[in-house]
């Protein structure tokens, strides 16, 4: 049977290796067309404003920049469903191309010849594009894999930028290496040793992608503090908000105050409560649930709106009970839903959100008591003194970096185990949502330092980069890698490739990913990362434990 899609771009990929009928996530195989002509028109938009950088001339950056950022994140897992939606970015796209192309033109900048380029955008012709610019246009394997590792970098790497823009925090040459990147991904004759090359820049420049958004969130809510998050609810209409984006949750905190409605994050929200200017709000009353792949029964028993400012949607069943009351924003889309679009000034109306909260009732209980979190870079250096203190006395003997995402699959109770069965001398450093496998479990605590240190969302797994780099100062290590950390990461989507990639752009080694190795990684690629970086998959707990000296 001939494919009617190719994706293996999530670790929920069918059999381990790619979703050829329909996507595990919930994508359909004309969803998957419509996200294969965006990334060539992405491609399209790349090549020409990479020659126009190279000639340096004068473009809109601002546009560029925005439209490769939202057609990248539009097409991470679980960011959007809605073909209509998807195929508006490609117009847009195009448009925006032609317009590259004439301004190329009028300043004497030869294009090369790609197929990105020759499409006309016709709608009669885009099932047969889709089918001649997907992921499988690639013969070679080992090509393929490379740049498709560097396009899935590209996508976490425009979805951090995306909230750093919204934060009014910039920087031209990221947007102007996503350019070159997706050039060179379209460029039929790129070699493997050009491609290995790019990956590992792709890599740097995600450390200044997630620096900046540090440097964004951090200007404009203060840095993180430690925090105990409320985990029950009260007896006001509620609103939920969900995803990544904090800007929007502040415009969404500022609009609902006074007004009698509470406001509770979900997922990968839960770190918004570490922020003073975020905390301050007193109508920021808990986080609600687990992570993203539960939603369909908690939502169920929210009763108010729920907002999506960012990836992770799950689609409802055809009975939901909340599937018309659900928003979303930036680069998501679930068709039937209402999108709210940002104002001129940046900033987005939850007028209609919030009357219809007031028309609800409050949430349902799901779990009563508090979790701790808020120990991003800035509170562990505050901590530093008693940390070391700890390492050198024994009372720490290793910390275990368990960063990264959750998923359905049953083999994630691996990482349950694995943090249960850890020595109690053990700390373990966690951000992103992989963290509910384990953050509501009584581990303890170490001479008053919790075993289970919360940094924040998937992007502040930029702080553990950063707090190794202190350690290996103020123990005066040669190499990073001979400090007392161990990297045991599980990894879903695309966000997770940016954060390794910067990781082993930062000369980080022997990094264990998992709960399965990325399907988009050939042999012959995995055993250059074995190589050179010590990659590897995670097996059983007990093993795991005897080979990291933890048993």
């Amino acid at each position: 049977m001939e494919n009617q899609m190719f994706c293996y771009q999530c670790q929920e990929t069918a059999k381990g290796t790619g979703c050829t009928l329909k996507g595990v996530c919930g994508k359909a195989a004309t969803t998957s067309a419509a996200m294969d002509l965006l990334l060539a028109v992405s491609r399209g938009v790349g090549i020409v404003s990479d020659a126009l950088n190279r000639a340096g001339a004068a473009k809109d950056e601002k546009e560029i920049g925005h439209f490769l950022c939202d057609a990248l994140f539009c097409t991470i897992t679980n960011a959007n469903f809605d073909d209509a939606d998807i195929l508006q970015r490609v117009e847009k796209g195009i448009a925006l191309r032609d317009r590259l192309v004439k301004l190329a033109d009028e300043n004497g900048v030869t294009l090369p010849e790609r197929a990105e380029l020759r499409w006309d955008g016709s709608k009669a012709s885009y099932a047969e594009e889709a089918k001649r610019q997907g992921v499988l246009r690639i013969a070679n394997e080992d090509i393929r894999s490379l740049k498709e590792l560097t396009v899935y970098g590209l996508k976490g790497m425009a979805a951090y930028y995306e909230h750093a823009s919204n934060l009014q925090q910039a920087d031209l040459t990221l947007i102007h290496f996503m350019a070159e990147a997706l050039a060179i991904v379209a460029d039929p004759e790129a070699d493997q040793a050009t491609l290995i090359d790019l990956v590992l820049r792709t890599g740097q420049a995600g450390v200044k992608a997630m620096a900046l958004l540090d440097k964004a969130n951090t200007s404009a809510y203060g840095s993180p503090v430690i925090t105990k998050v409320n985990l029950g609810v009260g007896r006001n209409p509620g609103i939920l908000i969900s995803g990544h984006d904090l800007h929007d949750l502040e415009d969404l905190l500022k609009q609902t105050e006074g007004m009698g409605i509470d406001i509770y994050t979900h997922g990968e929200m839960l770190p918004a409560h570490y922020y003073p200017q975020l905390k301050k709000y007193a109508h920021l009353v808990g986080n609600y649930g687990n992570a993203w792949w539960q939603q369909k029964e908690e939502f169920a028993r929210f009763n108010g709106p729920i907002i999506f400012t960012t990836n992770c949607i799950v689609p409802p069943r055809a009975d939901a009970n909340y599937k018309d009351r659900v928003f979303t924003l930036n680069s998501t889309g679930f068709p039937g839903w209402k999108h709210i679009e940002s104002g001129a000034d940046g900033h987005k109306d939850f007028s209609e959100v919030i009357a219809l909260a007031k028309t609800c009732r409050a949430p349902e209980a799901l779990e009563a008591g508090e979790i701790v979190g808020g120990f991003a870079h800035a509170q562990v250096f505050a901590l530093a003194d008693q940390i070391v203190e700890a390492v050198k006395s024994g009372a720490i003997r290793k910390f275990i970096v368990m960063s990264g995402c959750d998923g359905r699959m049953k083999s994630r109770q691996y990482y349950a185990d694995f943090a249960q069965q850890l020595p109690k001398d053990t700390v373990i450093l966690t951000s992103g949502c992989a963290k509910y496998r384990y953050n509501k479990l009584n581990l303890g605590d170490i001479n008053g330092i919790p075993r289970v240190l919360d940094a924040g969302q998937c992007n502040d797994s930029y702080s553990w980069a950063v707090v190794a780099m202190k350690l290996q100062e103020i123990f005066q290590a040669k190499d990073i890698n001979d400090l007392p950390i161990v990297f045991n990461i599980a990894w879903y989507e695309q966000k997770a490739v940016i954060v390794l990639l910067a990781l082993l752009s930062l000369g980080i080694k022997n990094i264990h990913i998992g709960p399965t190795l990325p399907a988009f990684v050939s042999p012959n690629v995995l055993k250059v990362l074995v190589e050179n970086f010590g990659l590897g998959g995670n097996t059983t707990v007990d093993e795991d434990l005897k080979a990291w000296g933890l048993a």
